[in-house]
């Protein structure tokens, strides 16, 4: 396997742990983090492709000829997608957390099994 074969495994196995994170714990602190987890997967995954790939739909049927690319555009493009989501998980986990923070203020807990509907 190739660095770049083993860099997407590790991607997808972060993203894995994530998901699975997401769904079986309760507690939105830690959904939270398992979302940020699925994101820093992601990443991980663009900046492979930008890195790897010059063109993405020449590569993918013979991925036995993954090679660092020379493409600029390429490069750039993945440097772009990882920008762009660190700023919406930047933004997500700013939301999230004055939520979480706002309903502990008002129940004292924070169980996302008991907060099935948010009236204020």
């Amino acid at each position: 396997m190739t660095e770049a074969h083993l860099t997407l495994l590790l991607s997808a196995v972060l993203f894995g742990l994530g998901a699975a994170g997401v769904a079986i714990r309760r507690n939105p602190l830690i959904m939270f983090m398992c979302i940020e987890l699925m994101l820093n997967a992601a990443n991980l995954a663009f900046a492979t492709f930008a890195r790897y790939s010059p063109f993405l739909p020449e590569v993918l049927p013979n991925s036995a000829e993954l090679a660092p690319s020379s493409n600029l555009g390429a490069a750039t493009d993945g440097a772009i997608f990882v920008f762009l989501v660190m700023t919406i998980a930047a933004a997500e986990a700013v939301v999230g957390l004055a939520i979480i923070i706002a309903i502990f203020r008002t129940r004292r807990q924070v169980d996302a099994d008991e907060l099935s509907e948010l009236k204020g």
